[in-house]
């Protein structure tokens, strides 16, 4: 019998995900651990690999198929013996959902009767369609004025917008020249993003701790650190941005922690979540254990991280989990910002521009190179008290960098 091969979970979180190519096709011979197709979560695009052995008999759910449910049928893999005849009369599991929408296209037939009346006439702009067809006409931008409708007295349903142009006017209709209102289709990780986000504002009491660090030490000790690397390695600003909140949380492990309705949960290592921009949205890998990696160590290992998370390469453990996130806008030339706690952590620093400014010092005025940064915090772990004993160690770090090392 042949066996399925389901839409795979592939984090924690993923309900559904897009079948975005097969690297096998109909008729190849699969060995267990070879790489069946490339699934787009919401985080990345990941191999899948086949765990039995047999020959790819059917596809069932075509390369380019968006928003395939977890545990999903997605292919038919037929076993040593078998061959296609086997899949004849092969029925597949249908899941509730599907029975939902199939049932919007089922219209009851009425018995015969003696005497036919004529269609009462439609209303005037009324358009006779399935609740399926008139969402799926507008998720792809489907204009059911133009579509020929098959089914009785002329309503529209799902198999007729399989022939409908997709996004023509209808006659009589003036359409905004597409340049100033364009339609951007939400991937899965923007609607992930968006539901982490208002879930986050929307159930964690938020407030935040704000302060200027100076970084002239930091800049003198990294140039330092760099000159003795040849090449092996080059260490970054953020760098030791994060080697700072790491040893900050070790030394105040009160703000390495989650809220749950039943206890505080204290992280007892310390991992960092560093947020990192990608096409279509944003997504945070992390720095393991950041307090016992050396500077060189937490460099190689973020930029290997980050060139992967732009590729779409990373395996869900290293950008799941985390104890505190950092938000890095600086390069970008923003001064200061506020960010949203990344649940179920309870702290997420907003790193500024380094920019020179003039300060005083012991009555005279000086010119140094300062940073603004915010923390945002969950008030029911981590309350003003702990937010700023942590940032105190922290800026110890930053303006003293030789603590790092000791």
């Amino acid at each position: 019998m042949p066996i399925e091969i389901l839409m795979p979970a592939l984090s924690p979180t993923m309900t559904e995900g897009n079948l975005a190519k097969w690297i096998k096709k109909e008729g190849d011979k699969v060995k267990a651990g070879e790489v069946l197709c490339e699934i787009e979560t919401d985080k990345a695009t990941m191999e899948v690999e086949a765990v039995d052995e047999g020959i790819l008999g059917k596809i069932l759910v075509a390369a380019g198929t968006e928003n395939v449910a977890v545990n999903a049928p997605i292919a038919l893999l037929l076993e040593d013996g078998e061959d296609v005849k086997s899949l004849e009369g092969f029925k597949l599991a249908v899941s509730s959902k599907q029975k939902a929408e199939e049932k919007e296209e089922v219209v009851a037939t009425p018995a015969p009767s003696p005497i036919t009346l004529p269609p009462s006439p439609t209303p005037a702009g009324r358009i006779k369609a399935s609740p399926l067809a008139k969402r799926l006409a507008a998720e792809k931008g489907i204009d059911l004025a133009r579509v020929q409708g098959s089914g009785p007295h002329g309503r529209i349903v799902k198999a007729d917008l399989d022939k409908a142009p997709v996004g023509a006017p209808a006659q009589g209709v003036i359409r905004r020249n597409p340049i100033e209102s364009l339609a951007i289709p939400n991937n899965n990780m923007r609607k992930v993003i968006a539901k982490r986000l208002l879930e986050s504002k929307l159930t964690i009491p938020h407030f935040y701790l704000s302060i200027d660090v100076q970084i002239d030490a930091l800049l003198k000790a990294r140039a330092a650190i760099n000159d003795k690397g040849a090449g092996a390695y080059k260490v970054s600003v953020n760098d030791m941005f994060i080697k700072a909140v790491a040893l900050g949380l070790r030394d105040v492990p009160a703000a390495n922690g989650s809220w749950t309705d039943a206890a505080i949960i204290q992280y007892n290592n310390v991992d960092i979540s560093v947020a990192v921009a990608i096409d279509g949205g944003l997504i945070t890998p992390v720095v393991r254990n950041a307090d016992q990696k050396t500077l060189p160590q937490i460099s190689n290992e973020m930029k290997d991280l980050a060139a992967r998370a732009k590729a779409g390469k990373l395996a869900p453990e290293e950008f799941q989990g985390g104890g505190f996130s950092i938000s890095n806008l600086g390069m970008m030339g923003i001064k200061n910002f506020s960010a949203i706690v990344n649940p179920p952590q309870s702290c997420i620093m907003a790193i500024g521009a380094g920019e020179e400014r003039v300060i005083v010092r012991g009555g005279q005025m000086q010119v140094a190179n300062m940073v603004s940064l915010t923390i945002s915090c969950d008030h029911r772990v981590v309350d003003g008290a702990v937010g700023a004993e942590f940032l105190a160690a922290f800026k110890a770090y930053i303006e003293e960098p030789i603590l790092m090392f000791v």
